[in-house]
């Protein structure tokens, strides 16, 4: 009698379902139902020899399982293990177990099958492993959500490379409500990817960040930056600084820091943007920047003078004075402190005249009534913005405290520049 010589990966890649990745679409992340997705075909396996000792027994067990005679197949089971004596005919009788339990739709069995697969040392840890998941992705679209789980951790602790594990098990960590688990096991899902030597994919990047700010897990921050530096870009940068804004609650100084930035990377993209950003640099008498934030709205066509929301902001600059580049030679010679310095630069940065605000703000240096986290990030903005690459990251990397996370955000930026 002709054994059975397809694999049981074989036979579970094409009956089982998987849950895909959901798909991350706004500033505010939500969860989406996960979907199932074909599988690929099989493809024929090498022919197995079981031993001389067992081969009857198997047999016998194989004889069952094709005429469909499922309730002898535990006892020819337990027969075929009694006689088993190598990794072969280990394998042979989890295969079969395999088959009867995908047939009688006996999930049950078949982790009993998958287990005995698994110890049987035939499979390498990959194809064990993609067992497992396979396991988890039917119980999951069975709602048995613990035992999802559970078998999506052994395909990890199989083989802990696991690409498609470690997101599956987020989901199903996630439908049972163990949201800080379920973070875990996407944010291991990317790094996997990541240290696999591929750039992890976007909507996985996505799912993950969505599921850490719903958790308000400080994941998100992280995740939003690992986002922008694998897929730069004006949805990237304008959601992963709207989910840090949302979660970290900046002053207005890291408000503008952090508006700055989405200037800088091409991410201003709403009319709320722009009166954000111009109301928070009238608010440090930065008319200058103000005016220049209303104007690009207006040519980007995202900013109506005449809108309430702006028309207060727009009135309220005509009667502003904007600094000359003579005015703040002048007041850089009389500047009574560091904080007036870190001003005068600032002002520079808004006129697009990096150098001389990288020159008023190394003035401010070791001066009285300054923040030196503020002012190492804003001579590394500066710097950013001028194209000195590394001094933009020495200056960044100096920065301490809670302003750390907003230059760890420049420092995404500046790494993505040539």
């Amino acid at each position: 009698m002709k054994l059975i010589t397809t694999t049981a990966l074989a036979l579970v890649s094409g009956l089982m379902a998987v849950p895909a990745a959901a798909q991350y679409e706004s500033s505010a992340p939500r969860q989406t139902a996960p979907a199932p997705v074909p599988q690929q075909p099989a493809q024929a396996q090498p022919k197995i020899t079981p031993s001389s000792k067992a081969i009857k027994a198997i047999i016998d067990l194989q004889a069952a399982v094709n005429k469909n005679d499922y309730a002898s197949v535990p006892a020819k089971v337990a027969a075929a293990q009694a006689v088993a004596s190598t990794k072969e005919d280990k394998y042979l009788i989890g295969q079969l177990q395999l088959k009867a339990a995908l047939a009688a739709k006996d999930n049950a069995g078949m982790a009993a099958a998958i287990d005995q697969i698994g110890s049987s040392g035939y499979l390498d840890a990959t194809k064990t492993g993609e067992l497992y998941t396979s396991l988890g992705s039917t119980l999951y679209n069975n709602k048995q959500y613990a035992q999802a789980a559970a078998a999506y951790q052994k395909a990890l602790t199989v083989d802990p490379r696991n690409t498609e594990a470690p997101g599956l098990l987020g989901e199903a960590l996630l439908v049972q409500g163990q949201k800080a688990e379920a973070v875990t096991a996407f944010q291991r899902a990317v790094q996997i990817q990541a240290v696999s030597g591929k750039k992890p994919d976007e909507a996985l990047i996505k799912r993950a960040l969505s599921v850490a700010y719903e958790a308000q897990s400080p994941v998100a921050l992280e995740l939003g930056r690992q986002w922008i530096a694998a897929y730069p870009g004006p949805e990237s940068w304008h959601n992963a600084i709207a989910i840090y804004r949302n979660m970290s609650h900046p002053d207005v100084e890291g408000t503008l820091d952090l508006l700055r930035l989405m200037q800088a990377a091409g991410a201003l993209n709403t009319a709320s943007d722009y009166a954000l950003f111009a109301r928070a640099s009238a608010e440090q008498s930065n008319f200058n920047e103000a005016q220049a934030v209303l104007d690009a709205g207006i040519a980007a066509k995202l900013v109506n003078p005449a809108d309430p929301q702006f028309r207060d902001i727009v009135s309220g600059l005509k009667s502003k004075a904007k600094a000359t580049p003579a005015d703040l030679a002048v007041a850089t010679k009389t500047a009574a402190n560091g904080n007036a310095l870190l001003r005068i630069g600032d002002r520079y940065y808004a006129m697009g005249d990096y150098a001389k605000a990288v020159e008023a703000y190394r003035l401010a240096v070791g001066k009285p009534g300054v923040d030196e986290a503020v002012l190492n990030l804003h001579i590394g903005m500066a710097l950013a913005r001028s194209g000195d690459k590394a001094g933009a990251i020495a200056a960044l990397n100096a920065v301490t405290g809670p302003r750390a996370e907003i230059a760890k955000f420049w420092l995404t930026y500046v790494n993505q520049k040539a």
